[in-house]
């Protein structure tokens, strides 16, 4: 791990902190700004921060090494994304009002289509490796992850590429997507579904089959 590496990985330590102290000065003292000073540390500074670390540090699709000389990328935009995978709740209150999670993910650098639908319960590993189409339905602890790791000999091999949602497609509860999955536009995924690096799903056709199957029979 290269001393940049371990300096980052103090970061959602620091933006818990500055958040915490401001909370409690706009508490005590009273004062309004330093409640918006806390909002700006807990939603504001991380993106910020990403996005300034991106432009020197860009994101690299494929396999890297995590362990070694070598910096790597994503270590640094995952420490900046890490508290609200620690404090779901910090997202989980940006769902419910309609347009602002897809806004915020666009922030990210994602994106995001007109008309998502995005559930409470929703965990996103890379929030800027997404490509959402419109009017995509997402069911209820849909995990979206645009990584993996795993070890290699004596190292860390990382797996990177972002994940693509097609139009109209709805993604059943549960469901599980790995990086570089591509959901073809107007796809059905049963509760549960697992889609593994690399996979195209197009269950379109086959959807509107089985429909029109069913509607024979009765």
């Amino acid at each position: 791990m290269t001393l940049l590496s371990k300096f980052l990985s103090f970061f959602p330590t620091l933006t818990l902190s500055l958040a915490t102290v401001s909370l409690a000065y706009g508490i005590w003292e009273h004062s309004l700004w330093s409640v918006l000073l806390c909002l700006f540390f807990l939603y504001g500074f991380p993106i910020l921060s990403y996005r300034i670390h991106h432009s020197v540090y860009p994101l690299e699709n494929g396999i890297s090494y995590l362990q070694g000389s070598d910096y790597s990328p994503w270590w640094g935009s995952h420490q900046f994304q890490l508290i609200y995978i620690a404090f779901p709740a910090l997202e989980t209150l940006l769902r419910l009002v309609p347009g602002v999670f897809s806004a915020w993910l666009r922030l990210w650098g994602a994106t995001i289509g007109k008309q998502v639908y995005w559930t409470p319960a929703l965990e996103i590993a890379d929030r800027g490796l997404l490509t959402i189409g419109d009017g995509v339905v997402f069911g209820h602890r849909v995990g979206l992850y645009s990584h993996i790791i795993k070890p290699r000999r004596d190292n860390l091999m990382l797996y990177l590429k972002p994940i693509t949602i097609g139009d109209g497609s709805f993604i059943g509860a549960g469901s599980y997507i790995g990086p570089g999955a591509m959901i073809t536009v107007g796809s059905y995924l049963e509760a549960g579904s697992e889609i593994y690096p690399n996979s195209t799903v197009n269950s379109a056709e086959e959807h509107s089959a089985e429909e029109k199957t069913h509607g024979l029979a009765d």
